[in-house]
């Protein structure tokens, strides 16, 4: 988004719904690309340069040719591109899977083209944000353990390893970095973390933290990780991890 609209990838194979999501998006100056199947959005992506990036998609989980899920999975191989899944199943399991695989948030089906449309402007709020502080002299470095926060470039490091983020993943470390050794409670990351709280779940919280511990555990010879699960408490980080 360099000095235009924000662009959106979008990838639904029904006409009704991509026509009106299309129209909702374009109305509130987003630029929309349409494709109907995984293999185009790939492909897409793919020919992608640095003028013609996206700055969100909007994923149909039940795609014709693979689901949305798969394809947010082949996105993350090589890309941190914010995802909305949209879907017409409500289930937890089928929410808890979405963000697992790094999707930013979850529409079920029927929806508001504006709940879309607010959604996507939360998350492209987050990313304005970041891209904002570029430039800006150099804050605090916060050190906990062998973990290291720059706030000035959103950038969190473990083991001297830049960790690779969603928006929430960096919110939910961040918050549990400010106060090592403190329970955090469910309900207070979502308000850490979330623009609106009240959209998510505990769960949702559980999934994300899964998710960042993970990647934690990637940087340590050991596979340790900093974050402590507390049984019907909540999360808490104890950065004297073994290294």
């Amino acid at each position: 988004m360099e000095g235009g609209m924000p662009r959106i990838l979008l990838v639904e194979d029904e006409t009704s719904i991509a026509d009106t999501l299309i129209y909702a998006l374009e109305t509130e100056r987003f630029e929309v690309s349409h494709v109907t199947t995984g293999r185009e959005a790939l492909g897409l992506l793919a020919a992608s340069d640095d003028e013609g990036c996206f700055d969100l998609a909007i994923l149909d989980v039940g795609l014709p040719d693979m689901s949305g899920f798969d394809l947010c999975g082949e996105i993350r191989r090589y890309s941190q591109l914010p995802v909305i899944f949209l879907t017409a199943r409500d289930s937890e399991i089928d929410r808890i899977l979405g963000l697992e695989l790094g999707g930013d948030d979850y529409v079920t089906k029927p929806f508001s083209p504006r709940e879309v449309v607010a959604r996507v402007r939360a998350i492209m709020r987050r990313a304005q944000a970041s891209e904002s502080s570029k430039g800006e002299p150099r804050s605090e470095i916060h050190t906990e353990g062998h973990l290291r926060h720059d706030a000035a470039s959103m950038q969190v490091s473990f083991h001297q390893q830049p960790l690779v983020l969603t928006a929430h993943e960096y919110k939910l470390l961040v918050a549990l970095m400010s106060q090592p050794g403190r329970i955090f409670t469910r309900e207070q990351l979502l308000i850490k973390a979330w623009d609106d709280p009240a959209s998510a779940m505990d769960r949702t919280v559980d999934a994300h933290i899964k998710s960042l511990r993970a990647k934690l555990r990637s940087c340590s010879e050991n596979g340790d990780d900093p974050i402590e699960t507390r049984r019907g408490l909540g999360y808490t980080l104890n950065p004297d991890v073994r290294s």
